[in-house]
């Protein structure tokens, strides 16, 4: 998948200068995409040149002008028959945490201790993020009632993926850490 899609679907929250989409990425999309603001822009100047979406510019007296994006027809259709299609191959995990795990006999045990305590702090950091994010679209009301409720679902349904992601994430790290401990007695370092 493109970052076009990914664009094209935090459009449809609304009118967005290339800023507020970055924002958005950072927050509501870091969970399962991820882009750095040059690539933002590039993509949107791709989307305005094929049609996709439309841009407009804002006049700002003390700051330097801004363009406002939206979505155009074209662009929904484009979504939604992306929408319909099934992925191109499975989700794979690449991961070079787990490749220095894999390799870790032989390597100081404190080294990859270290790593993975890392690890789990970024978890914690990005599950407390998510959880912010929750109560935000939640706004007082139950989970029940917001899946009733709500115009759109799917950036819940998405958010809850990224919590189950960074949830397992903690789980993993545990039970290493766990290992390692109990295996520091042992005298080894080829652990």
């Amino acid at each position: 998948m493109s970052l076009k899609y990914a664009v094209l679907a935090a459009l449809l929250e609304g009118e967005a200068s290339g800023y507020e989409l970055s924002k958005v990425f950072d927050v509501s999309l870091a969970n399962f995409w991820a882009a750095t603001p040059q690539q933002l822009y590039r993509e949107l100047e791709r989307l305005a040149q094929d049609g996709l979406i439309e841009a407009r510019l804002v006049r700002q007296e003390r700051r330097p002008d801004k363009r406002m994006f939206t979505l155009t027809e074209a662009g929904r259709q484009d979504l939604r028959a992306f929408a319909g299609t099934p992925p191109r191959r499975p989700t794979a995990i690449r991961d070079e945490l787990l490749i220095k795990i894999q390799a870790m006999d032989g390597v100081d045990p404190d080294a990859t201790r270290a790593l993975v305590e890392e690890r789990e702090a970024w978890a914690r950091g990005k599950l407390a993020r998510y959880e912010r994010v929750r109560e935000r679209l939640l706004a007082g009301r139950s989970e029940d009632e917001y899946l009733r409720e709500a115009d759109r679902i799917g950036p819940y349904l998405t958010l809850m993926g990224g919590i189950a992601f960074e949830e397992e994430n903690l789980r993993w790290c545990a039970r290493v850490l766990t290992i390692l401990k109990q295996r520091a007695p042992l005298g080894r370092t080829d652990c």
